[in-house]
This record gives structure tokens, sequence and C-alpha cells, in this order.
């Protein structure tokens, strides 16, 4: 099979396009023939790995960009009439590729693989400043609770009614979990199936320090919860003066976490993969506090995969991936007493977290492995390719 995997980025920076370029390594090691358009916005030193590109800025102009790209319209245009794919999978693509791809894309075999839900949020995260959830259509809700300024709302709102207006040109709609399936059908796009992310297994498995230890791992913006988690520790640390937490990560929020943090906090910037592995590997728990919509958890299969336990958010797919009753904890977003509560029990008991993260690694091995995520997207090629048959 020819397939053209298109996305607003082609580098390794964030969980979208990593999932994306295990999807073209798995696919391509199968024989299919896979290229990767995206757009230039990245940050200068990151290293793209498009086979095609076209403009995009994390400037002033981005804005503008997302809503109405024409060097993404010219420039996929080019890439169809030269390649012919047979399918093009379209993945994360409305910060970046604006909506204007999409008539280039009618009567082709298109998957649009959601990992978030920008299609029906500005934010993605259906998260208002006041970190309550937001329950509220888009529209002029997003500039009247202060998500969007107004230079913003204007050109956003235009880019979600062109979205709505050529969605249809996809074949099918696909969710990385049942929660962001759920979400999406709920204001109206239509969602035919749910393949979740697929995670590679970390090089380097838990090996507990001797010390409590818990991590969080992560982009440090508010909708992620590291505030959240830096009150709880606050408590922990009078229960347990020894324990200790470590931040891995960058973003907006990290000069004031800093400020706020307590005892025994180590912010640890951003790391490269094997770094990462090595230091997260001496935790005892993996803590993904997130207040915001999180539509899969990367981060918590990871953990599963390494062998460690898991404390996380009830917050969009995380129920899906943790099972409070065998892998790890479950907590309501934003609770700080029941994150300190949680974070005191498996702190004090280092067998029981070996324990959870023995169960983990069994059920992310069986569920969330990359060849199973390349299986079932090859599955789907295959299927929506089949000729149809005719009755006789």
């Amino acid at each position: 099979m020819r397939i053209l995997l298109v996305s607003d980025y082609a580098t390794a920076e964030g969980g979208a396009e990593i999932v994306t370029r295990q999807l073209r390594d798995g696919l391509r090691a199968r024989g299919h023939d896979v290229r990767w358009f995206a757009s230039t916005g990245h940050h200068p030193t990151a290293l793209s790995e498009a086979d095609a590109a076209c403009f995009g800025t994390v400037g002033p102009l981005r804005t503008l960009v997302q809503s109405a790209n024409p060097a993404a319209y010219a420039g996929l245009a080019r890439v169809i009439q030269t390649f012919q794919p047979g399918v093009v999978h379209v993945g994360m693509f409305l910060t970046q590729l604006s909506p204007l791809i999409l008539p280039i894309l009618r009567g082709r075999v298109c998957i649009y693989y959601a990992h978030w839900l920008r299609a029906i949020c500005p934010t993605g995260a259906k998260l208002l400043p006041d970190d309550t959830r937001c329950t509220t259509r888009a529209g002029h809700v997003c500039y009247r609770s202060g998500c969007l300024p107004m230079r913003d709302w204007l050109p956003v709102m235009l880019q979600m009614h062109l979205l709505r207006r050529w969605h249809s040109v996809f074949t099918r709609t696909v969710a990385n979990s049942l929660a962001t399936k759920t979400a999406l059908q709920a204001e109206g796009f239509a969602v035919s199936d749910v393949i979740p992310c697929g995670v590679a297994t970390p090089r380097i498995g838990a090996a507990f320090s001797d010390v409590p230890t818990a991590i969080f791992s992560g982009r440090l913006t508010r909708q992620k919860g590291v505030h959240v988690l830096l009150d709880a520790w606050a408590s922990v640390t009078r229960t347990l003066p020894s324990a200790r937490l470590l931040i891995a990560g960058d973003g907006p929020e990290r000069a004031a976490l800093e400020g706020r943090a307590p005892r025994n906090v180590e912010f640890l910037g951003q790391l490269a993969r094997h770094d990462l592995e090595r230091i997260a590997s001496e935790a005892w728990i993996q803590v993904v506090p997130s207040i915001g919509f999180e539509s899969f958890g990367l981060v918590a299969v990871e953990a599963m995969l390494r062998g460690q336990a898991v404390i996380a958010s009830r917050s969009g797919g995380l129920p899906e991936i943790v099972d409070p009753s065998a892998t790890g904890i479950l907590v309501e977003p934003g609770d700080a007493a029941a994150l300190t509560e949680s974070l005191c029990a498996l702190l004090r008991d280092r067998a029981r977290c070996q324990a959870l993260g023995s169960a983990g690694q069994r059920v992310a091995e069986e569920r969330f492995t990359i060849d199973t995520h390349v299986d079932r997207f090859e599955a789907l090629y295959r299927d929506l390719l089949a000729p149809v048959s005719m009755p006789r």
C-alpha cells in the first residue's frame, strides 16, 4: 500500500508526532510505501522527518496560518499528485495545516486520527482559565471566558467552521480512546473506531530506588496539573520527609512551579530520551495529575511498560489505561488531598508499587504495543481499500 501521513509536525517533540513516527516505521517495516507531509512550523533546533513540507510558523502569524494556510493546500496537492497514495492518514493538523487542505482529499480514502480535542476546543483540553471543565460548545464562550483573546478568536472560529463544513471528506474518523470518541460524538463528529496509541517499550525497566520516589514527566502547562501535585507534595513531605519528587520536562509554567515547590522536589528540565528513561526507572510511581482532558496518556503507558505503579487523574482516556483495582490509583482532577493520600499510601509500600507495576506491565504489553497499533491501522486501511462486493 501507498500511505501518506499528514500532520502539523514531523519532529519528535510531542506525543502525537512520536506515535505517527512509530506508525510510519512499523508500516515501512511491513513493506508499505509510506511518506510523511508536515509543516516547517517547529522549533529551529528540532529535526523534522517529513518527506515533504509546507510553510508553517511558531511566530505571531501562527493563528492565521492554522486557520488558512494556502501553502499547505498547494504542498499537499503536489504530494498527492506525484505520490498517488491509496490512503491518506491525517493526524494532528489544526495547529499549522489549516482546514483548507480538506477539499483536496474529497473522493479519496482518507482517515482522520483524533489525537486530542482540538476539533471541538481551541485549547484541546476543555479546560477554563479557572481550572474548571468546559461543558459548552466552542463559540462566544471561548472569548468571554478568557480562553482566547479577540485577535485569535475570529480566525480560530473560522477554522472550526471550515472543519465542520468539510469534515465529511474523511472516510473514517478514528479516536485514540473511547473518551475522545465520546467527546467528539457529543458535538456532532461521527467517530467509527477507537485505536489506542502504540507505545514503545522503554529500554530500561524499573529499578526502584532505595528512597521513595515519584516522578512527573511532561510539558509544564497548567492543564497538566503539576501545581496540584506540588500542593499535594507539601503534605507528603510532612509524613514522609525522605521521599523525593522528580519533575521532568519544560514549559511556560516552569518558573511559577519552581517558585512554589516544597522541599525534596527536583526540576530536571527537558531531557534526552535515554536520560529520561534512566532517571525515570528509579521512581516507584509515575504521577499523571492532569486537570485538563487527557485524550490518551502516553506517559502512563510508558510507566506501565517500565513496570511502575501509576497515580493518574480520572480524566479523559486515563481511566481506560489505569485500573485502580490492579495497576494503579485514580483520583479526581484537582483533588490535592486525594492525591496526597494516594502518594503516601504507595510511597510507604514498595512491595505494593512493584506488584502494581508488574500487573501494569502485563496489561500494557497486551493492549498498547506498537505492533498492535500498526496491526489495527493496517487492517483498517485494507478494509477501506477492499473493492465493494457487487450483488450478483
